[in-house]
């Protein structure tokens, strides 16, 4: 929608570090960061869903809007996705402070769509997003993150140390930008302790895109 675009614009003209984006993602994009998502995989939070691009996307793809829980922190995108998805839960607040928000009991999270500039942000703030989003992501549950980076915007330290490895899912070449987008899970045999890892297999080779 064109007026999507004036928003994002505008966003980004007053704070480009936390927007990350001139435009909304595009729809290449959108199909390729929600494609292993079905109405089955359950809860499913969005991390910066800004116009809510994706999160059409999911609705397209059964997902009910009761499902879904979209975590932004401009306050005017905030508005516009309380318009346009009633039936969502949308919260105002920092993705950074996903641990300790109690957003669910338990761990029921199916998937997490991250729609934030990780690459513009320290590494402490990741270990914050990624480590407390997992905090609510069930087993086999997984993490997908886009970047306009060659690599994965979560760097391997970090991988590391919440015990997880990066999957290249794709490349949206179509979208404006080219993007990429990657998939996060736990290592097998991995458990999360706050925002560090208990894990007993150091085997965690290069392949398949891995990280």
């Amino acid at each position: 929608m064109p007026q999507d675009f004036l928003s994002f614009f505008l966003a980004w003209m007053s704070a480009p570090g936390r927007v990350g984006a001139i435009a909304p993602s595009g729809e290449a994009l959108a199909n390729l960061i929600t494609s292993e998502i079905t109405p089955s995989t359950g809860p499913i939070i969005e991390l910066g869903p800004g116009t809510g691009a994706f999160t059409y996307k999911l609705l397209e793809r059964g997902v009910r809007q009761e499902n879904l829980t979209l975590i932004e922190y401009g306050s005017d995108f905030m508005r516009l996705l309380q318009v346009r998805f009633p039936g969502a839960r949308v919260l105002w607040m920092d993705a950074g402070r996903l641990a300790g928000s109690a957003l669910f009991e338990g761990a029921p999270v199916g998937a997490v769509v991250s729609g934030l500039p990780l690459l513009n942000m320290s590494t402490r703030k990741i270990v914050s997003i990624v480590g407390g989003a997992f905090s609510y992501i069930r087993p086999g549950g997984a993490f997908y993150q886009f970047t306009y980076g060659m690599t994965c915007p979560v760097p391997r330290p970090i991988l590391d140390r919440l015990g997880l490895k990066a999957t290249l899912l794709d490349r949206a070449m179509l979208n404006v930008p080219p993007a990429a987008v990657y998939r996060l899970t736990r290592r097998p045999q991995c458990r999360l302790t706050g925002n560090s890892a208990v894990t007993s297999s150091k085997s965690d080779a290069l392949k398949n895109g891995e990280a």
